[in-house]
């Protein structure tokens, strides 16, 4: 048996194990997620008092933003659906692929949270934790979306994304 007969069947296996090994990780990029359970858009509750914050502070106003709004909800939603408060969930994950997936105006940033009962009281943990109000108070940042998303498989907590972009 020559070398090159030896070979062949270990290579086609080794090709094969790299093609099988290139799809697993194509199919763990950052989907666009389709919310599931009781979510909502709530991006005019919130725009005044992060307003109000940008004004007190000397930073021109945000707008709503729709493709922020959006990303937050989707973000709302991975985060209801996987049950734990995380920018990042799932192998592969990537921020700036998600922001981009959903067309927001970049640079960008997102505040999450976790369990807080209105837009008001959200914002206040936003406002008390230093890098969340960093993100608030970016004088780069025109655009604005927030979102909380509840999933009866997730103990009907309510998830909070919010998504600040250049729009």
């Amino acid at each position: 048996m020559h070398d090159q007969d030896f070979l062949a069947p270990r290579r086609a296996l080794l090709r094969s194990g790299a093609l099988l090994s290139l799809g697993f990780l194509a199919s763990c990029g950052t989907p666009r997620v389709t919310p599931s359970g009781n979510g909502s858009d709530q991006t005019e509750a919130t725009l005044g008092y992060v307003n109000d914050l940008r004004k007190q502070n000397g930073v021109k106003p945000l707008v709503r933003d729709a493709a922020a709004a959006q990303a937050a909800l989707s973000q709302a939603a991975r985060m209801a659906r996987s049950g734990k408060m995380a920018h990042l969930i799932g192998m592969g994950d990537s921020f700036l692929e998600r922001m981009k997936g959903e067309g927001v105006a970049l640079p960008a940033a997102e505040n999450i949270a976790m369990g807080q009962d209105s837009a008001e009281n959200v914002y206040a943990a936003w406002y008390h934790s230093p890098k969340h109000l960093e993100n608030m108070l970016g004088a780069n940042y025109g655009g604005l979306g927030v979102a909380v998303m509840r999933n009866p498989a997730s103990g009907n907590r309510p998830y909070w994304a919010m998504v600040l972009s250049t729009a």
